[in-house]
């Protein structure tokens, strides 16, 4: 099955940026649609953001103008760059392709 492994997260300070990377366990055959989710503490997963295979984005109110999704295709990796950061994006944030497995995600954490 494939797996969409997470990483990049950590501590940031409040206006800070991370980058945030996802990869696949094995190579691809075709590009897929990936899209990233993001789950706090108490709340249900939310959506983050998307990007096609044909490199079409799309953000959530709650990215938009602070978050770009973008992907390297000789690599099939894609990114979710976050700038400008705040406490409400502390969250766990996955990437997933629809046929993919959910992964263990990556911790991010914005706090002063």
């Amino acid at each position: 099955q494939l797996q969409l492994v997470e990483s990049g997260g950590g501590l940031v300070q409040p206006g800070g940026s991370l980058r945030l990377s996802c990869a696949p366990n094995r190579r691809l055959s075709s590009l897929y649609t990936v899209n990233w989710y993001r789950q706090a503490p108490g709340n249900q997963r939310e959506l983050v953001g998307t990007i096609s295979g044909a490199g079409v984005t799309y953000l959530e109110d709650c990215a938009k103008g602070r978050f770009t999704i973008s992907r390297d295709n000789g690599e099939n990796t894609v990114y979710l760059q976050m700038n400008w950061l705040k406490p409400e994006d502390t969250a766990v944030y996955y990437c997933k392709a629809a046929v993919s497995s959910w992964g263990q995600g990556t911790q991010v954490t914005v706090s002063s």
